[in-house]
């Protein structure tokens, strides 16, 4: 069982397969966990769907319930936290440029990740993400206040629920609006390849995932409905394959210490990345 520690962080990690690197942050809100992946509450498994022509990696995220991962509640900067986890693990295994697919939670995640990194995505595809609703406002930080926190509390007597309170609030509360992480204006000018996956459940709104394609200037996204039956899947699990295809190097990841090797030698020379179809 793989970790990488950084500090009082312990992340606990899966990967499988090879080829380009591709990360996968699973759903399960704060209960994110790499085990989730295999439930019902995935409408597909990114290790089982793509192992086969890319190197998958996920992680449970920090303080899950039923996961590995371990460290501090970071009241004062909730999601920068996370995403320093996730961008650590690329670190630590030495991957410099990545695809991310993220569900449910992952949808925020991966735009606090383009706005931080955003050199090192490669594309990104939120399914099924969550974001704010207008008609129900406090939705997240009420559903953590009354699961996640006591059950987080119960095993880390070093938590107090005064301590969630302020996370949950820097988390949500403060940030009610859109997609949490990012803003509109930042979504607008992003570059970045983006296929989203949309739902339509409280904590995932249809409106703000489409919303985000509208803005976002080289976004598409999928057939929707694309989960109601079950033969409809398999039609979105070719659209992700198809779209991560189309931006993966054909050269293969550049390392962390092929891109400090480059940087040394001062080399400047056109963008030579070519695509799959």
């Amino acid at each position: 069982m793989p970790f990488y520690e950084r500090g009082d962080v312990r992340i606990h990690y899966e990967e499988a397969g090879s080829g380009f690197p591709l990360l996968v942050i699973p759903g399960g809100g704060l209960n994110s966990t790499v085990a989730g992946l295999a439930t019902s509450s995935h409408p597909f498994n990114p290790f089982d769907e793509f192992k086969d022509e890319f190197r998958v990696i996920a992680a449970d995220l920090r303080n899950a319930k039923g996961g590995q991962s371990s460290g501090p509640l970071e009241a004062d900067r909730p999601w920068d936290a996370y995403t320093d986890d996730q961008i650590g693990l690329m670190d630590h295994l030495g991957i410099r440029e990545f695809l991310v697919l993220g569900f449910c939670i992952g949808g925020p995640f991966i735009w606090n990740m383009l706005q931080r990194a955003g050199d090192r995505v490669i594309a990104a595809v939120p399914a099924q993400p969550s974001g704010w609703r207008p008609e129900m406002p406090s939705l997240s930080y009420d559903n953590n206040m009354k699961t996640w926190g006591p059950e987080l509390c119960a095993r880390r007597p070093d938590i107090t629920m005064e301590r969630v309170d302020k996370f949950l609030t820097n988390m949500y509360s403060a940030r009610a609006d859109f997609v949490y992480t990012v803003t509109r204006d930042f979504v607008r000018g992003c570059q970045t390849p983006i296929l989203v996956l949309p739902d339509d459940v409280p904590a995932h709104p249809y409106a703000v995932a489409m919303e985000t394609v509208r803005l976002a200037p080289n976004a598409q996204v999928s057939l929707y409905p694309w989960k109601d039956t079950p033969d409809k899947i398999p039609l979105a699990v070719r659209h992700v394959r198809t779209f991560l295809r189309a931006y993966r190097p054909v050269a293969g990841t550049r390392t962390m210490a092929a891109a400090a090797a480059s940087d040394q030698t001062k080399l400047i020379r056109p963008s030579t990345r070519e695509f799959l179809g």
